[in-house]
């Protein structure tokens, strides 16, 4: 099952230009930010993110210029930076294309398309503008109560990627902590890629296999990247490094070049 196992530079490879990408993480923590990062370093462009709660993600491919859709709850650096300064900025020039979501509709939509129905159920949007904004529907409980719900159409981006602690050759995904909103994101995705800080055996993961958040048979490709979340945490290895995140936040084309440069996977390279 080795032929799973691909390079970083390759497995972005594979997402080709105008896909929809769902990424998984919540703002700083977990996230697959050296794919990401080599998404900008390849010069993508035209692509769509679709996520619950992102932040230097988006930012990042929003300065980069490789985005130019996106569906996203709410949108934030965290740990006290605020917002997404390229990202707002994107919006406002009319670059980046926007369909406003809560956390909890993103969810909803992607729960939706894991299951194989056009559209889910979902609470708490009456009182916003979202309903008018995103021309959602609403359905008549049919079982007879009178009572209204919303329900939003079913998110189906074309590409998942993740990034877990542990992953064997056949994809099998072990993450410890919170899944944040990967459950659904990787069943509702019509392909799923993995980075992941180390590789272990199959032998290890079934020790614990309720761990185990994707099971290897969904997963086309994985990569295997150490400090993969960085500047971002990963429970338990390794916590937000605030000063890279501060200094990724300096304007001009030279800080990004900079930001790049210095990320560990860059690092990396030049080693080998």
């Amino acid at each position: 099952m080795t032929e799973k196992i691909v390079s970083l530079a390759e497995l972005a490879r594979s997402i080709p230009d105008g896909a929809s990408i769902g990424f998984g993480g919540s703002f700083l923590h977990r996230g697959p930010f050296a794919l990401v990062r080599e998404l900008a370093r390849r010069g993508a462009r035209d692509l769509e993110v679709i996520k619950a709660s992102p932040g230097y993600d988006i930012d990042l491919l929003a300065r980069a210029h490789a985005v130019s859709r996106a569906k996203t709850g709410i949108v934030a650096i965290e740990g006290g930076f605020g917002l997404a300064p390229a990202y707002r900025r994107a919006i406002e020039d009319g670059d980046l294309k926007l369909e406003e979501h809560s956390c909890m509709t993103i969810a909803a939509g992607l729960r939706a398309a894991a299951a194989g129905v056009p559209f889910a159920p979902v609470a708490g949007v009456f009182g916003s503008d979202l309903l008018e904004l995103n021309k959602w529907k609403t359905v008549v409980d049919p079982y007879g109560t009178g009572k209204e719900t919303v329900v939003v159409p079913a998110i189906a981006p074309d590409v998942a990627v993740i990034h877990a602690n542990e992953v064997d050759a056949r994809g099998n995904a072990r993450v410890y902590g919170s899944p944040h909103w990967d459950h659904p994101l990787t069943r509702a995705a019509k392909r799923v890629l993995v980075t992941a800080e180390r590789l272990v055996s199959t032998e290890h993961l079934a020790q614990q296999p309720e761990l185990t958040l994707v099971p290897g048979f969904m997963v086309e490709a994985l990569a295997i990247v150490p400090r993969g979340a960085w500047p971002g945490s990963l429970h338990p290895d390794y916590e937000v490094d605030y000063q890279a995140v501060a200094a990724y936040l300096e304007p001009g084309d030279e800080a990004l070049a900079r930001h790049l440069a210095g990320a560990p996977e860059a690092q990396a390279f030049v080693r080998a």
